[in-house]
C-alpha cells in the first residue's frame, strides 16, 4: 500500500496514517507493506516516518493500493491500481468530473471514504468531529477579533489540539448567547470546544426567553429549527431526512437573541433555508458572527456566499447589499467563517483519529474478507467501470449533466 502526498491546492496537511500507525498496520497485517511518498507539507514530517525506518519513496507503481485524503491529481493516476480517498464525485460535483473520467480511462478501482458505512448506513471513518472542533474555535476567534476583547492563535499555528485548547482556556467571554445547530459528529465536535470554556448550557426555551449575566450555549437538534409544514405531531427524524422538502424553517427566533451562531448540521438542498437575506436585514437580527462549519455555499445561510481558506478564514457579509466586504470592516456586517477543510488545521490530531478508524474498521475488510460489504458499498469504480450502486453517475461521467 502506498500513502500518497496531498496535491490539492490549497494544501492539506492531513495524512491517512501517522508514522506509528503505519508500524501498527504492518504488525497487525504482516502481509501488507507500506510505502510513503515524501511530502514537505504534511503535519507529520518525512523525518518522523524515516525515524521508524519506514519506506519513503517516490515510486508508487509497485503498490497495489494507493491511499490519500483529498482528491488525487488525475495526471498521476497509475493504470489498474486501487485508490482510496475522498473523491467528491458522488453528488456529481462538476469540478471533479474530469478526475472521474480519467479514473475510468485508467481502469482504476476507486474506493471513497465517504461511503464506508456499517450495515445501518453509519459512516465508520470521518473527519467531521474535527471540523466541529476547529470551526467552533474559529467562531470564538472571530468574536475576539471583532470586539477586540481577546486574541486566539490561529488553530493551524498550534502544534495540536492540546495547545489550541490551552490558549482557549485563558480567554474570558463576556455575557453572550451562542447557538449551535446539529446533532451529529460535527456538532458534537463543536460542543467539545465550547465546553473548554466551562460555559453554561441552557435549553432552547431558556435561550429564547431569558437574559443571563454570563455567556450561555444552546445546541439545537433539527426539531428545534425545522418543522413539518402540516404541523405533524412530534418530529420524525427519518421522515425529515427522507422528505426535507416538506419542512419549514423555525430558526428565525434564535437569530434575534443569539450573538454567535455555529452551523454544524447536515443540510439537504431540499431542506428549508435557515437564515435568509431578509432575515439578516431585519432590525432585530442580532447575530454578529456565523461560523458555518457545514459550509454549504448558496445553501441555508445567505451569508455563506463562498468558502474561505485556512490562511484567510474570515470575511464580512453586508446584509444590505448581499455582498462580501473585508473581514471586521463594519459593525453593521456579519462576520463569516466558512473554511471548507477545517480538520486540516489540526492535521496531527485529525489524522491519528482517522487512521484509528481505518485500522480498526476498514483495513480488516480491505486486506481480508469483505463479508459485510464494507468495501463493496464504498467502491465507486471497479476496474474503471461504475458499480451498480453508483450507476446513477453514468450521465455525469459522460458529460451529459
Amino acid at each position: 500500500m502506498g500513502i500518497l502526498r496531498e496535491t490539492k491546492n490549497p494544501p492539506d496537511r492531513r495524512v491517512p496514517l501517522s508514522p506509528p500507525q503505519v508500524v501498527e498496520l504492518m504488525e497487525r497485517f504482516p502481509d501488507v507493506k507500506v510505502c510513503v511518498q515524501p511530502s514537505d507539507i504534511r503535519g507529520f514530517a518525512d523525518e518522523e516516518y524515516d525515524y521508524l525506518k519506514l519506506d519513503l519513496t517516490e515510486e508508487m507503481k509497485p503498490c497495489d493500493i494507493l491511499v490519500g485524503v483529498k482528491e488525487v491529481d488525475y495526471n498521476t493516476f497509475i493504470e489498474g491500481k486501487t485508490y482510496m480517498f475522498f473523491s467528491h464525485v458522488g453528488k456529481k460535483q462538476p469540478h471533479n468530473r474530469t478526475m472521474l473520467q480519467r479514473a475510468m480511462e485508467k481502469k482504476i478501482t476507486l474506493i471513497d471514504y465517504e461511503y464506508l458505512t456499517d450495515f445501518q448506513g453509519r459512516r465508520i471513518v470521518a473527519f467531521g468531529r474535527w471540523a466541529g472542533i476547529v470551526g467552533a474555535y474559529n467562531g470564538l476567534r472571530a468574536r475576539g477579533i471583532s470586539t477586540n476583547s481577546f486574541e486566539l492563535k490561529p488553530a493551524h499555528q498550534c502544534r495540536d489540539m492540546e495547545e489550541m485548547y490551552a490558549g482557549l482556556k485563558k480567554i474570558e467571554l463576556k455575557p453572550k448567547k451562542i447557538v449551535v445547530t446539529g446533532g451529529g459528529r460535527v456538532a458534537m465536535g463543536a460542543m467539545e470546544t465550547m465546553r473548554q470554556l466551562n460555559i453554561r448550557e441552557v435549553t432552547h426555551e431558556e435561550f429564547l426567553t431569558q437574559e443571563f449575566d454570563e455567556p450561555v450555549l444552546c445546541r439545537l437538534d433539527p426539531e428545534y429549527y425545522v418543522r413539518h409544514r402540516g404541523n405533524k405531531n412530534g418530529f420524525d427524524y427519518k421522515h425529515f431526512f427522507a422528505h426535507p422538502e416538506e419542512y419549514e424553517n423555525i430558526f428565525t427566533p434564535y437569530t434575534k437573541v443569539a450573538d454567535i451562531y455555529i452551523a454544524a448540521h447536515f443540510w439537504d438542498p431540499q431542506s428549508p433555508e435557515l437564515i435568509s437575506r431578509e432575515d439578516m436585514q431585519s432590525p432585530d437580527f442580532n447575530i454578529s458572527v456565523i461560523a458555518d462549519v457545514s459550509c454549504d455555499v448558496g445553501g441555508p445561510i445567505a451569508s455563506t456566499i463562498r468558502s474561505s481558506t485556512i490562511a484567510d478564514p474570515f470575511y464580512d457579509y453586508n446584509p444590505k447589499t448581499g455582498k462580501e466586504e473585508p473581514a471586521f470592516s463594519s459593525k453593521d456586517n456579519v462576520t463569516v467563517m466558512a473554511v471548507d477543510n477545517l480538520p486540516g488545521e489540526l492535521p496531527r490530531n485529525a489524522s491519528v483519529d482517522f487512521g484509528d478508524g481505518l485500522i480498526n474498521n476498514v483495513f480488516p475488510h480491505l486486506f481480508g474478507h469483505d463479508d459485510l460489504d464494507i468495501i463493496k458499498r464504498a467502491t465507486i469504480l471497479k476496474e474503471g467501470a461504475l458499480t451498480e450502486k453508483f450507476a446513477y453517475l453514468a450521465d455525469y461521467a459522460a458529460g451529459k449533466e
